[in-house]
């Protein structure tokens, strides 16, 4: 009954987190409907793999070893993969309890997990029937009481959560069941997205993209889908997101994801490209030389078991937390695309709270559904007016974004005093 307990409060508290963040018109009106339809999509796990580039994060950041990081959490493989630029101190942070958990279940691995190749198994293969009797053995004595509860919560099929992880953990949650729908629509068509994956050069993909995915994108019933906002929910892209997102092109939303998803199939190698196999392969590539996020690399191992102690992970608001910490005490934050979520209101509380806490010299990143700088206009002037944005520096870190699904990658630096 305990476990059962903290998983329903659990499932409470991120429910009420993300009402608070999302929730902007009343509840019977049709965007009112909209909005709590997506926090409903939201409270389970939505991301089993975080969908920003951290080679990209890490460039902007450039972290010394006595900076402390703020970031949202999602499914923390960039809160880890930071680790190994050995910043002091992570604090991660995320509405999502089921984020909080994914977060907490990676840094326990990264402690107690025997080596570096079940710490692979679990979290890049994630398909093996060894890893439920791993996490038995070695995660759930150092968990906490919050995180085995969800962890080890049974679905309506008998299963526990964990049991994920022998199944294929990044074909499950919101992102993966939309991945999953995007090949069910193109088999649908007669093609298979894994087609991508057979490629050998940048030619190929190209001519593959051109030929098997692009037709399939101009196709009616696709386009009638993507008319409807809840269609990208999936994506964890709420109705205020959408609507940014459809203004960026005046051919629409449609438009929009054909240009995004040419980028993502034909803009960088493939056989490096870590999100290109998520999106056409629904797994990582095989090997153990294969591209994955820095975190799972071999070679960073070993920093990141030495410094998982570093990360902490706390449920809430990225504002809140950011009340409680002192004056010029963050280095570099981290806000992925949360802000498309704001409201003026929400903006200038967010952005004022990171000109409380920040250090000088402090960087802030983020990244915005459309090619747009967000702020101007909606933060007050004397705000801004502390801050240095770095628009050409920004413009050729979107260009190496793999991920390739955003409009724009920011950087600001605050000005010395």
């Amino acid at each position: 009954m305990a476990n059962t307990h903290d998983a329903q409060t659990l499932r409470r508290l991120t429910a009420a987190e993300l009402g608070g963040a999302v929730h902007r018109a009343a509840p019977l009106s049709r965007e009112g409907v909209l909005e709590r339809l997506f926090t409903f999509a939201f409270r389970g796990l939505v991301y089993p793999q975080i969908w920003e580039d951290p080679e990209v994060d890490m460039q902007a950041l450039a972290l010394g070893r006595q900076d402390h990081v703020l970031t949202i959490a999602s499914g923390g493989c960039n809160a880890l993969s930071y680790l190994v630029d050995d910043p002091a101190h992570i604090t991660a942070v995320d509405l999502n309890g089921a984020h909080v958990a994914l977060v907490k279940l990676k840094l326990a691995a990264a402690r107690a997990l025997p080596d570096q190749a079940a710490f692979r198994r679990f979290f890049a293969d994630a398909a093996s029937a060894e890893n439920p009797a791993l996490y038995d053995r070695y995660l759930a004595p150092v968990l906490d009481r919050s995180s085995r509860s969800y962890w080890e919560h049974r679905t309506l099929r008998g299963r526990r959560r964990i049991d994920l992880f022998a199944r294929g953990f990044y074909r499950h949650g919101l992102l993966g069941w939309f991945i999953g729908a995007g090949h069910a629509l193109a088999r649908l068509h007669g093609v298979n997205p894994a087609i991508m994956l057979t490629a050998k050069n940048r030619d190929e993909q190209r001519r593959l993209f051109e030929t098997q995915l692009a037709p399939v994108l101009r196709k009616p019933l696709l386009r009638l889908i993507l008319r409807q906002p809840a269609s990208l929910y999936g994506l964890g892209i709420p109705p205020a997101q959408y609507r940014a997102l459809s203004a960026d092109h005046a051919g629409g939303i449609g438009a929009v994801l054909h240009q995004r998803l040419e980028k993502l199939a034909c803009g960088f190698d493939l056989q490096r490209n870590y999100f290109a196999w998520q999106a056409f392969g629904r797994r990582y590539q095989p090997g153990a030389d294969a591209a994955t996020p820095p975190y799972l690399a071999a070679e960073n191992f070993a920093a990141i078991r030495d410094r998982a102690a570093r990360v902490d992970v706390v449920q809430g608001s990225i504002t809140a937390v950011m009340r409680a910490k002192p004056a010029a005490s963050l280095d570099a934050y981290v806000l992925l695309d949360a802000q498309d979520w704001m409201n003026d209101h929400d903006l200038t509380e967010l952005w004022a709270e990171i000109t409380r806490t920040a250090k000088p010299g402090a960087r802030v990143i983020f990244r915005t559904a459309a090619n747009e700088r967000l702020l101007p206009g909606r933060v007050p002037q004397d705000i801004l007016e502390c801050w240095d944005y770095h628009a050409e520096r920004s413009a050729a870190l979107d260009a190496q974004d793999r991920s390739s699904i955003y409009g724009a990658f920011h950087l600001y630096t605050l000005k010395a005093a």
